[in-house]
């Protein structure tokens, strides 16, 4: 019995020991979007040190268009922050001396009075500490919440961080940060210039721009994330808002496992869409069978293709047939019939009656993005067997009036480029005499194609005709 009562007490001053040891002490790796920190592999938990300062600063929200961006760590989204369950965080918020207004951070993994918001007021020029416990596991928002709340948060003052559970999530090869938000413009989507914040659209919630990772293309193009056949995904997407809910779909995929909420537990698999609610997260893994370009949306539709919720994941790998062919008939199908279609018109800004021909190269590039690509696609290749090549295109070359009269009125009937046979419909663009001239400036000085310019004055008499003058011709 002695002996026994011994032991007890041994193992009491032991774990009373192991409890008193100070916790290590560490700073954290943050990264930005789309990179995510490595795992957290020790065992035990630590004091984690996390130093985020605030910045106002004028980036780009799409081609031609700044904007006045509140930021953590300045840029769109804030920083990845990755600590352990059981960490006891020490948090450094600092506000540049150049920022304009006052900051704070309310992080939804904190227990305490505003998530930290209580604590973490910052005016200009200062800083301030405080500490909480990594209680509970899982993928948590953060965001500003100095008033008015729906302003910073807004203007771009959002982020992710992870508590990692104590037991770690399973391996994967890949890990990605993704979160989705809105921006509410005096201009319309597309108006150039430096666009300044509109409450009036923030309150009606019918936003100009519905992006991933802050700014329209953040994630396409050479922007896309990647990975290879075989390997396996974890996307930590976050919805910033303010206002809309996200319904966040990868088009060609199924997600195998979905965290909902952020949570640690994968309660729902072969998920096809998941919703991210304003101010919450999700987790989505998936493992890549074949390769190919796989688009990231909000599957809320017209936010992907019209107001910027895009992304792409680029997978290389061997093509495996038997998960999908390919393309192995081609018909043609036109039940909505052949009548030419009017895109109709946004609002515009006022542009210059006259340009350079530099500046209608660069002009054209951002018109032909918005307008063309996605036809004609980025090197101007066109789609077999559906939309006619721009590259090394012998239909551009030979005919300016008659190229100039396409986008002007349309165009629908059989025509020959670069000997193939074409039959679709192009729609008649409701662009200005000067913005057709700077796109077909760019397409004719692009590519392979031979060069030159066309002028407003050449669109201004094509549009005087009638539009029966442009319809194909053989040549």
């Amino acid at each position: 019995m002695f002996r026994k009562s011994m032991l007890s007490l041994g193992i009491m001053f032991t774990w009373f020991a192991l409890a008193q040891e100070p916790m290590s002490t560490e700073k954290a790796v943050l990264t930005h979007a789309p990179d995510v920190p490595p795992a957290i592999t020790r065992t035990q938990p630590a004091k984690v040190v996390v130093e985020v300062e605030t910045t106002e600063v004028i980036k780009r929200l799409a081609d031609g268009v700044d904007y006045t961006f509140w930021t953590f760590g300045g840029k769109v989204p804030g920083p990845f922050i990755r600590v352990r369950e059981g960490d006891l965080v020490e948090f450094h918020l600092s506000n540049h001396p150049n920022s304009k207004m006052p900051h704070n951070i309310d992080l939804h993994a904190v227990t305490g009075p505003g998530g930290g918001a209580a604590s973490s007021f910052t005016t200009p020029g200062h800083s301030s500490q405080f500490s909480f416990k990594a209680r509970n596991p899982g993928l948590y928002v953060y965001h500003c919440a100095t008033a008015p709340v729906g302003m910073h948060i807004a203007n771009g003052m959002y982020g992710l961080i992870l508590v990692q559970p104590e037991v770690p999530m399973p391996a994967v090869d890949r890990e990605y940060y993704v979160m989705q938000s809105e921006f509410y413009t005096e201009g319309a989507y597309g108006e150039e210039g430096l666009q300044p914040f509109s409450m009036k659209k923030a309150l009606t919630e019918i936003p100009d721009y519905v992006v991933f990772n802050g700014s329209v293309g953040a994630l396409a193009g050479d922007n896309a994330i990647t990975a290879n056949v075989g390997e396996t995904v974890r996307l930590y997407v976050g919805n910033g808002g303010p206002n809309l809910i996200s319904s966040f779909h990868l088009i060609g995929e199924i997600f195998d496992s979905v965290y909902t909420e952020g949570g640690v537990l994968a309660n729902q698999h072969q998920v096809q869409t998941t919703l991210v609610p304003a101010g919450g997260s999700a987790i989505a893994e998936f493992k890549l069978e074949v390769p190919g370009t796989f688009i990231l949306v909000d599957h809320s539709i017209f936010r992907a293709f019209n107001k910027g919720a895009i992304g792409m994941l680029k997978v290389s790998g061997p093509e495996d047939l038997t998960v999908y062919s390919g393309k192995q008939a081609d018909t043609v199908y036109l039940a909505e019939g052949g009548a030419i279609q009017t895109v109709p018109a946004a609002d515009k800004p006022e542009l210059p009656t006259t340009m350079t021909k530099s500046e209608k190269l660069a002009f054209g590039d951002r018109l032909y993005k918005a307008n063309c690509l996605a036809c004609h696609q980025s090197e101007g290749q066109g789609i077999p067997a559906a939309f006619p090549p721009l590259a090394k295109s012998d239909f551009i070359t030979v005919d300016d009036e008659r190229t100039i009269g396409v986008v002007v009125n349309g165009l629908q009937g059989e025509i020959t480029v670069n000997n193939h046979k074409f039959n679709s419909v192009m729609p008649a663009m409701q662009l200005t005499d000067l913005e057709i001239a700077s796109v077909l400036t760019f397409v004719k000085n692009s590519w392979g194609n031979t060069g030159g310019e066309i002028t407003s004055d050449q669109v201004a008499k094509v549009r005087a005709k009638p539009a029966a003058n442009t319809q194909p011709q053989e040549h």
